[in-house]
C-alpha cells in the first residue's frame, strides 16, 4: 500500500477531511458540521470516529491540520474568531492523543497555499497569495517559495487588515476588518444593508439572514437582481483596493481565490481586478498581476494543503 496522509480543514461551518497520497490523489474524503459541536472534546471524538470509519489508518504517516488562527510554531489554535470554541486550543496534542499519529497544524489559508503550490496553478510559482473566502477570510502568502509565518506564527492574516476604523464589528474584537466585508458573512451583511437603503425589488427580500447564502446571492445576480449585483460590485471594490496594498508588500506573480464567494465568477472577479489595477502603485502596473480562481476544487485545496504538511515536515523525519 502507498503511504497516506490525513488532511483536516477546520472551517467555521464544516470540517473537511481526507486521506491523500504524496502525489495529490484523494483516496477518500468526508466532512462534519463544525458548529454541531460546541464542546471541543466532543468534536475531536466525532472527528476520530468519522475518520476511522472512512479509511483504515494503518498506512497513515501523519496528520496535517489547517484551521483559523492555527499556529505552525506551537501547534495550537489561538482565539479563533469563526469557530465555536474560544481561547487557546491544543489541536496538535489532542489530535495526536486521539489518533496516535504525528500531527502538524497551520493556518487554514496557509494550508490552502501549500495545496495550490504542490498541486494547483502555483506549481511553478515562488511568489503568490491565496485567499480563502468562506465563512471568514483566510490567507496564505508565499515569498521566494516559502510560506510567510512571521516571528509568532500569525503573519499574513490579511482578513484582519483594516478597511474602516469605524466599520463593522469583527469576531476578532476589532472593527472594520476586511473579513467583515469580503467573506460569505460579509456579503450577507452587505445585502441586508442594501435592502435597507434601497427600495429596489429583489428576490433576496424574502430570505432570512440565516437562510441567505453566497449561492443564493450569486444566482440572483445571474438573473439580473440589482441588489445582488451591487452587493458583488461593492464587495469587489473593497477587495480590489485591499489587494492593491497586498501587492506592494510582496510583489506576487498571482493572487488566487477559493471558497464559496469565489464561485461568483465575474460578478466578483471583475470589480476586484479592475479596482486592484486602479489603485496599484504605478511601478506594479508594468506587468499584469492576475487575480484567478484556485486550480483546485474548494474541498480538495485545503485537504491537500493540510496533508502536504505531512510530506513536508513529517515523512522521512
Amino acid at each position: 500500500m502507498s503511504k497516506l496522509a490525513i488532511g483536516i480543514d477546520v472551517g467555521g461551518t464544516n470540517s473537511k477531511f481526507g486521506f491523500t497520497t504524496e502525489d495529490g490523489t484523494l483516496v477518500a474524503q468526508s466532512r462534519i458540521k463544525t458548529r454541531d459541536f460546541p464542546d471541543f472534546k466532543a468534536y475531536i471524538l466525532e472527528l476520530k470516529k468519522q475518520i476511522e470509519a472512512l479509511h483504515p489508518l494503518d498506512d497513515v504517516v501523519g496528520i496535517g491540520v489547517g484551521a483559523p488562527n492555527g499556529n505552525f510554531y506551537n501547534g495550537k489554535v489561538e482565539y479563533p474568531p469563526n469557530l465555536p470554541w474560544k481561547g487557546v486550543l491544543d489541536f496538535t496534542k489532542d489530535i495526536e492523543c486521539a489518533f496516535g499519529k504525528k500531527t502538524i497544524v497551520t493556518n487554514d489559508g496557509n494550508a490552502a497555499a501549500l495545496g495550490e503550490m504542490a498541486y494547483g496553478k502555483a506549481k511553478n510559482m515562488r511568489d503568490f497569495v491565496v485567499l480563502t473566502v468562506g465563512t471568514g477570510l483566510g490567507s496564505g502568502i508565499v515569498v521566494n517559495g516559502e510560506l510567510v509565518y512571521g516571528k509568532d506564527g500569525f503573519a499574513g492574516e490579511l482578513g484582519h487588515t483594516l478597511v474602516n476604523a469605524n466599520g463593522r464589528n469583527c469576531d476578532c474584537g476589532k472593527k472594520g476588518c476586511l473579513e467583515t466585508y469580503v467573506s460569505a458573512t460579509g456579503i450577507k451583511r452587505t445585502v441586508y444593508k442594501l435592502l435597507a437603503d434601497y427600495t429596489e425589488p429583489s428576490v433576496l427580500r424574502s430570505i432570512s439572514f440565516d437562510q441567505l447564502s453566497t449561492r443564493t446571492i450569486t444566482a440572483a445576480a445571474a438573473e439580473g437582481d440589482k441588489i445582488a449585483i451591487e452587493a458583488f460590485a461593492y464587495t469587489g471594490r473593497i477587495l480590489g483596493m485591499k489587494l492593491s496594498d497586498f501587492v506592494v508588500h510582496t510583489g506576487p506573480e498571482a493572487i488566487f481565490l477559493l471558497g464559496g464567494l469565489s464561485k461568483a465568477g465575474d460578478h466578483l472577479f471583475k470589480p476586484a481586478q479592475d479596482n486592484m489595477e486602479k489603485y496599484l502603485m504605478p511601478r506594479f502596473k508594468l506587468r499584469k498581476i492576475e487575480l484567478q480562481p484556485s486550480g483546485l476544487k474548494d474541498d480538495d485545496a485545503q485537504i491537500l494543503g493540510a496533508s502536504s504538511l505531512v510530506w513536508k515536515y513529517i515523512d522521512g523525519k
